[in-house]
């Protein structure tokens, strides 16, 4: 597991959206266990019988899981059963900004191109696809965001833009090509 899912994890955890809430034992839907493991198999036979919008009680969905993880087929068969693209956790966190910050840029496209909501801002940080992606030095993720038209200019909570958050990381490619826009 990468150190940014560790610490996704463990933050969730804080916020009482981890395998147990603070109250109770919650289980988690087993197409969200599907695609966040790349079981398309199973995925594709739960589809059957459930809608691909499940969610579990963080509000992550199966496509949630799969872009996070970068599952791409998965992605296009939760697509294909008509998974709501922008739906977003209790932090607003979309399936198009976990792809993002994890540099899965060709997931990036595919979501792009099913309608995802490139400038939406989470709520807990301000941060839109194009900060993560700049802040965490994804250049191939922040071509494939500026290409379909990312704003630049959004700033997030604190202020800043991705360029700033590239200048500030030493993502020096980055902040030249978000500088030349």
């Amino acid at each position: 597991m990468s150190r940014y899912l560790c610490i996704l994890a463990i933050v969730l955890q804080l916020l009482g959206c981890g395998q147990e809430n603070s109250q109770h034992e919650t289980s988690t839907p087993p197409l969200i266990t599907a695609a966040e493991s790349g079981d398309l198999a199973t995925l594709k036979q739960l589809l059957q019988n459930n809608s691909a919008d499940s969610y579990d009680s963080c509000q992550w969905t199966p496509l949630m899981k799969a872009s996070l993880n970068g599952h791409h087929e998965v992605a296009v068969e939760l697509l294909t059963a008509r998974a709501s693209v922008d739906l977003g956790d209790k932090g607003g966190y979309t399936a198009l900004m976990l792809a993002a910050s994890n540099n899965h840029h060709t997931l990036a496209r595919l979501l792009l191109e099913n309608g995802a909501d490139i400038n939406h801002q989470e709520s807990t940080q301000g941060w839109t696809a194009l900060i993560w992606s700049a802040k965490r030095g994804h250049l191939e993720t922040v071509k494939v965001l500026m290409g379909a038209g990312a704003d630049i200019r959004i700033r997030d909570n604190s202020g800043m833009h991705a360029g700033d958050w590239a200048v500030k990381n030493h993502h020096r490619d980055i902040a030249r090509l978000l500088a030349s826009e």
